[in-house]
């Protein structure tokens, strides 16, 4: 056979997504590598075994498996590495307590997933660290909160329920001037809609739970560093004792294989939904990135080169008093949507966003904001089911 690697290297996103990852003539002609169950490696001496002078030495750190998707996803990223952590929310503590100290400073934007607020509100307080919450809009305007102690700035774009967007080139580059680490949660739009680490990111963050795994079963989190930034976060990652199964490095692999072609049919459906909801005039407001309505959508049009199954609105409601009322009547009246929290799934999801954690961006005023995850199932299913919602939502 010719060269694979030079062919993928120009394939499109699928071709590559079925690929990566693997080299079948590694194992024996079989198109999807072995799930390798490790603790113990064994050494065939004992100078090798001092000096770990092979490529394995411990399950911790990695097995022909883990490698498999470690490739894959740098693959994607275009990064220099990338460690395996057990859940989306590791995947962003890890790399805070690589690169911060006690006495350091963080950016955290104000539109973050909310455990990881948590995380810095509680343990990095604790371990001595401080830290600020900024606006995502900020952009280079971030200059004015670096202090001489800040070490880290943490982006998400889009936030977090709000999905406000940030311009992620113009913050890291501001950030990089003052020596601060850039991280970033792309958990939403994955490497295939926005490669982080091509506009100034440092370390890219995806809770892979979402749509590499795409089947709503697998917990599990990629974190990538650019060159300058990988021994650090691998030796953290060492240090810590943290990593993930080989079964569940295994499902993600093999949801990536599918990712690209399910990404398509989340985003033909999301968008055909929010652009749906935007003409309601029970709607106040559809908080989606890619539509031309939404605040942040030129930079989103700028960078992105897709969206996700993802987004919320704004239950249009008089009365604040109503608020709940009328959003647990529209959840409550919902047959094919779950009430969960997770998203990036095959099925369709929604909850009611809590906003009272924010100390910059602050809920929206004309009333409940609802996030929609939306899944696989046909569209006009969906509409029947929401329409069901806000029917419900009415009568209240």
């Amino acid at each position: 056979m010719n060269d694979k690697k030079s062919f993928l290297a120009g394939a499109g996103a699928n071709t590559r997504l079925a690929h990566i990852g693997n080299d079948p003539s590694d194992y024996h002609g079989f198109v999807n590598p072995p799930v390798v169950h490790a603790s113990t490696v064994l050494f065939p001496n004992a100078k090798t075994m001092e000096t770990r002078a092979q490529k394995y030495t411990y399950g911790t750190r990695g097995t022909p498996t883990t490698d498999a998707l470690c490739e894959a996803i740098d693959e994607l990223e275009g990064s220099a590495g990338t460690i395996l952590v057990p859940s989306g929310l590791a995947a962003v503590t890890v790399p805070f307590l690589a690169f911060l100290a006690a006495g350091d400073h963080a950016l955290i934007v104000d539109s973050v997933y909310f455990p990881t607020r948590h995380f810095c509100d509680t343990m990095l307080k604790r371990l001595g660290v401080s830290v600020d919450y900024y606006d995502p809009m900020i952009g280079a305007g971030i200059e004015s909160l670096i202090k001489p102690n800040t070490k880290l700035v943490h982006t998400e774009a889009p936030g977090s329920n709000t999905f406000e967007m940030q311009d992620i080139s113009a913050i890291s580059a501001v950030a990089h001037r003052h020596g601060c680490v850039v991280t970033m949660d792309n958990t939403w739009a994955t490497p295939l809609y926005f490669k982080p680490l091509d506009h100034g990111v440092d370390i890219s963050i995806h809770a892979s739970t979402k749509y590499p795994s795409g089947h709503s079963d697998i917990l599990l989190g990629t974190v990538s560093a650019n060159a300058a930034h990988w021994e650090q976060l691998k030796e953290a990652n060492i240090t810590l004792g943290i990593c993930a199964s080989p079964d569940d490095s295994y499902q993600i692999l093999r949801g990536l294989r599918t990712m690209g072609v399910r990404l398509d049919r989340h985003q033909e459906s999301t968008l055909n939904i929010a652009r749906w909801l935007e003409e309601r005039e029970d709607v106040a407001r559809v908080l989606h990135p890619a539509l031309p309505s939404f605040p942040g959508h030129e930079l989103w049009k700028r960078d992105f080169t897709g969206s996700s199954g993802i987004f919320s609105f704004v239950l249009k409601t008089e009365s604040p008093d109503r608020f709940k009322a009328k959003a647990h009547a529209f959840l409550d009246a919902l047959s094919l949507f779950g009430l969960g929290y997770s998203w990036g799934g095959f099925e369709s999801l929604a909850l009611h966003v809590g906003l009272s954690d924010r100390k910059v961006c602050k809920a929206p005023s004309e009333g409940s904001v609802l996030r929609l995850q939306i899944g696989l199932e046909d569209v006009a299913d969906i509409r029947k089911d929401i329409e069901a919602g806000l029917a419900a939502a009415k009568s209240v």
